[in-house]
């Protein structure tokens, strides 16, 4: 699969508030990415439904009424590309999706439905509103059958691997590791495949998921995409459990490790997060938390990415 991060600069290179995130070397051997303000929207997925969005609009024309099922994140983008590119959206949220979110996505012109107790099951409820009122569907997972367009969504996150690389580039200052937090996917994949067809120097990619939700990990074990059950996790972004086939696809083959994280190191790690001065979730220090579970060593530079910023 072939995602150019040049496709979005290009687009982006028209958006006012495209700005690239800081990259922040810390003392400890800790880089972090901090993608809390990207694009004032709050998270990295800023970068993913809007631009896919935009290029559904472009093939399709204006008018288009798209929805999606959301934890939050995704949906905060597709509800902004509707808003700039001529559309209308519809976000589909589970019944644990906090009602900021919500908030924050009906103040965007997008309007909002409640179903389902898991994001898997407003996933469900998203399609069967697609089929029976004709709208389109923009997911950041993949079936098979459905392809474009979460792959367009995967693309939109190169620009942070891109981002990073023209950093390291010019500092001559590489990570060791790269800690990659995961839900379906999507943002772990595409990080991943940049980093291993562009970057100078390789690191080891590790993939962080919820111990309730790891479904890539098992996933990687069976050789197999394969979903998992679970309780519910305070790292609700990331609480998926059945995996992206495009997102496995990619990470079977250049990612390095699997493994998992409780709630209490998540949060711990949030709270270690918030004290360095980026105040995040348990989903958005994930990578962090599983810095620690692996064990870096004194000589070793691990690259954190703080995906979300506070709800």
């Amino acid at each position: 699969m072939n995602l150019r991060p040049e496709n979005v600069l290009s687009l982006l290179a028209r958006c006012p508030r495209y700005r690239e995130t800081p990259l922040c070397f810390l003392p400890e051997g800790l880089i972090i990415k901090d993608e809390s303000k990207r694009m004032e929207l709050g998270s990295f997925k800023a970068l993913g439904g809007a631009y896919a969005l935009a290029r559904e609009v472009k093939k399709r024309g204006p008018g288009q009424v798209f929805c999606c099922a959301s934890a939050g994140n995704h949906g905060l983008s597709v509800a902004t590309g509707a808003s700039v590119f001529g559309a209308q959206a519809v976000i589909v949220l589970a019944e644990s999706v906090p009602r900021e979110f919500e908030q924050r996505i009906i103040a965007l012109g997008a309007s909002t439905r409640r179903a389902g107790k898991s994001y898997e099951e407003s996933m469900k409820a998203a399609s069967e509103l697609c089929q029976s009122e004709g709208w389109v569907l923009l997911s950041d997972s993949s079936w098979p059958g459905y392809l474009e367009i979460p792959r367009n969504v995967m693309e939109g996150y190169t620009v942070i691997p891109w981002e990073c690389a023209q950093t390291f580039r010019r500092r001559a200052e590489w990570p060791t590791h790269v800690f990659l937090q995961a839900g379906v996917g999507g943002l772990a994949a595409a990080f991943a495949q940049q980093v291993r067809e562009n970057w100078d120097v390789q690191p080891l990619i590790v993939v962080v998921e919820p111990e309730q939700a790891a479904c890539l990990q098992a996933s990687a074990l069976a050789g197999r995409p394969v979903s998992v059950s679970g309780g519910l996790s305070s790292m609700g972004r990331l609480d998926c459990k059945e995996p992206s086939i495009l997102a496995f696809e990619l990470l079977v083959n250049h990612a390095d490790e699997f493994l998992t994280v409780t709630d209490t190191q998540a949060e711990e790690a949030a709270r270690r997060l918030t004290a360095l001065g980026f105040p995040t979730t348990p989903s958005g220090a994930a990578g962090l938390a599983g810095s620690v579970v692996l064990g870096l060593k004194n000589s070793d530079r691990g690259l954190i990415l703080v995906t979300e910023g506070e709800i």
